[in-house]
């Protein structure tokens, strides 16, 4: 299972969010590229990086900061935040964006996931309250459970799946949603929110529902607050081995198991 350090930008900090909500929001560092080659040097394969300004408008407002994060690492990053349109895509394509995460758009144009796809790889990102999924920086309800939305929109490589209930709260992931996830798709399914200690950690590397695995799973708070040391983190979950190419997610969960 891939681990994922999370960079959260707003107005081009380094922050994170409780729950989603955008005052209650902890600012960790000015500057997300200097976070982001501290994760590398301690041997983080990926980064997950978020806009939450363009989650909520659908504007790129932190795309200088994405792209210093980009080069200052070397790391395949996947991003998202206001993927809305293939223009938007490719512009995170220009600064070196691995991957886009695709959330509002599915659900209101379900058909720019595979437009997208087409053109350079995406994840589904699945941003769930209960078992419905939000949209628009997670201030409203889509109206559809994750089941539908993954049916609707085909075309993505992988499935970024995240409780909001359980988000930046450090009180464990929700196992029964992502059961019920794997169980659902043959997609690659990486795990986002409620991560608080290493045995959270491996309690999601030993997940199985439908005879597979969790590919990855997202970490924010849990570094930033040191309850999760992310270099004895990656070293229990296996290191920086796996391929850093932008499929390496998806090998990882075609193969039905963690590392």
């Amino acid at each position: 299972m891939l681990l994922f350090p999370a960079i959260d930008l707003r107005g081009g900090r380094c922050v994170r969010l409780y729950q989603g909500d955008f005052a209650a929001e902890t600012t960790y560092a000015e500057d997300p590229a200097e976070v982001a080659a501290e994760f590398t040097a301690a041997g983080a394969p990926w980064l997950h990086v978020v806009d939450l300004d363009a989650a909520r408008t659908g504007e790129l407002a932190n795309l200088a900061q994405v792209g210093a994060i980009v080069a200052a690492t070397g790391l395949p990053v996947q991003y998202g935040g206001g993927v809305r349109s293939v223009e938007i895509a490719a512009r995170l394509a220009e600064v070196g964006v691995a991957r886009v995460v695709i959330g509002t758009a599915a659900l209101e144009n379900p058909s720019l996931v595979a437009e997208v796809a087409a053109r350079q790889p995406v994840a589904l990102g699945l941003d769930v309250r209960g078992r419905e999924v939000a949209v628009r920086g997670w201030r409203a309800s889509g109206g559809r459970g994750f089941a539908e939305v993954l049916a609707a929109a085909p075309g993505a490589e992988v499935a970024v799946v995240t409780q909001i209930s359980s988000d930046g709260t450090l009180e464990g992931p929700d196992m029964e949603l992502l059961a019920e996830v794997l169980a659902t798709t043959d997609l690659p399914v990486i795990a986002s929110g409620g991560v608080g200690t290493l045995e959270d950690l491996l309690r999601l590397a030993d997940l199985r529902a439908g005879g597979r695995a969790l590919a990855g799973a997202i970490v924010g708070r849990a570094i930033y607050e040191r309850t999760v040391d992310l270099t004895e983190a990656l070293a229990v979950l296996g290191g920086p081995a796996a391929a850093r190419s932008p499929r390496s997610v998806t090998d990882a969960g075609s193969a039905g198991g963690s590392s």
